[in-house]
Formats: structure tokens, C-alpha cells, sequence
């Protein structure tokens, strides 16, 4: 089985090299994994701390958003064939040890998309301000699409090779993140939820979305949902 993290990358040069290094070290003793950096119009030389480490780097000349960073990702996944993709966060929130245990339903043929859920685990909980904004992100993408996660906004998730031949990214932002969901229930696809834990730094919170970009990210999903 061929396998692939991809991670979006914008601005990350402070703690990109120390992600990398922790992932691959933990993959070492999980399995074979390659891994693809897409650095997404970096000006603060994130490319070069990605270089450094030795892994795989795409890079964006402008600053296209997640959703543009994902849609590359996964495109360079399917058109190399790879088996199964993990997406994680360059910012060091996630725990590489979580990998084999988000991964293995879609190595174990038991779903088509996993969600590493950071609202069910008891390791690191969710600051008040980040559970709120997704407890109604996850209310909105059940109203938009119909399915419901209890962690909707998650960057840690794991693709199957159907799912990476099904699912069309079109937004460019961070509503890609309840744009997957159009995806999984437009071709029907198969989801699990994994509890992961997250590991939230000053760093780490100041990279994530502003709050007050959630109404942005609704008007957005809103207009996708229209075409």
C-alpha cells in the first residue's frame, strides 16, 4: 500500500522543521509513508525549513488558502497513485503517534474518510473560544450537507483511494474543511471519527482561524452550496 502525509504549509517556518522531523521519526517505527509538503506561497522561508528536513515540497508562487493547498495535496496523491493520504498540520497540534490509528480504517477497508477528533479525546482539550466555533461549524455543516461530525473543522484526516478519485475541492479557503462533507455525501462515501489528541501552544492558536473570519467561512459555504 502506498501512502502519503500531506501537509499545508503557509508561514510556518517557525515551527515547520520540528514537525517534520518528530513525523518522521514516529513513521519510522508505523510505517512506510512518503511525505509532500505544499507550501502555499510562504514568504517567511518555510520552504527552505521544509528542505531542510528532506521531504517532498510543492510550492504555490501566491498565497492560495487551505482549501487551494488541499486541492493540490490531493491531486498530486491521485494522479501518483497513492493507496491512503493523511493531511496534517504543519504547526505542530498534532501528535504524529495518532497517524497509525487514524489510518488503519481505511487500511482495514472500514471507511473511505477518517476525522481525527480533537472534541472526543481527553488528551488536550479544546480551548472555550475553538470548541464553540466548531460545536456551530458542525451545526452548519449538518444543516448545509446533512451529515453530521463532531468535528467538522479537524485537519487530521485520512483519504482511501476512492475518496481521493471521488472528492472535487473547489474553495480555496478554510470552508474546504465542511466542503469535504458536500463531497462524502454527494458520492456517498464512508466516514469514521478517531479521537486524537491535540496539542495546543500559544504558536499553534495563533495559526489557526480567527474567530471572527467564522461568518467569512459561512457566506463562502453558502455560495458553494449554490452552484
Amino acid at each position: 500500500m502506498k501512502r502519503l502525509v500531506v501537509i499545508p504549509a503557509f508561514n510556518e517556518a517557525p515551527a515547520i522543521f520540528k514537525t517534520l522531523t518528530s513525523l518522521k521519526k514516529t513513521l519510522k517505527t508505523v510505517a512506510k509513508f512518503d511525505i509532500l509538503v505544499i507550501d502555499d506561497g510562504s514568504t517567511d522561508g518555510t520552504a527552505e525549513k521544509a528542505q531542510k528536513a528532506r521531504v517532498n515540497i510543492l510550492r504555490h508562487r501566491l498565497n492560495r488558502g487551505l482549501g487551494g493547498a488541499l486541492g493540490t495535496g490531493l491531486a498530486y496523491a491521485k494522479r501518483k497513485s497513492y493507496d491512503l493520504v493523511v493531511t496534517f498540520d504543519a504547526d505542530g497540534q498534532h501528535d504524529p503517534k495518532d497517524i497509525a490509528k487514524v489510518a488503519a480504517p481505511i487500511e482495514n477497508n472500514e471507511a473511505d474518510l477518517v476525522i481525527g477528533t480533537r472534541t472526543k479525546s481527553k488528551a488536550g482539550q479544546m480551548p472555550l473560544d475553538r470548541a464553540l466555533i466548531t460545536r456551530v461549524s458542525n451545526l452548519v455543516t449538518w444543516f448545509l450537507f446533512g451529515i453530521w461530525t463532531s468535528d467538522s473543522q479537524s485537519g487530521f484526516r485520512a483519504f482511501s483511494q476512492k475518496a481521493l478519485d471521488c472528492i472535487e475541492i473547489k474553495t480555496e479557503g478554510m470552508e474546504v474543511s465542511s466542503e469535504i462533507f458536500s463531497e462524502v455525501k454527494k458520492h456517498r462515501l464512508k466516514i469514521a471519527e478517531i479521537p486524537i489528541r491535540v496539542i495546543y501552544t500559544a504558536y499553534s492558536r495563533s495559526k489557526g482561524q480567527d474567530n471572527l473570519n467564522a461568518f467569512n467561512v459561512l457566506v463562502k459555504l453558502l455560495l458553494r452550496l449554490g452552484r
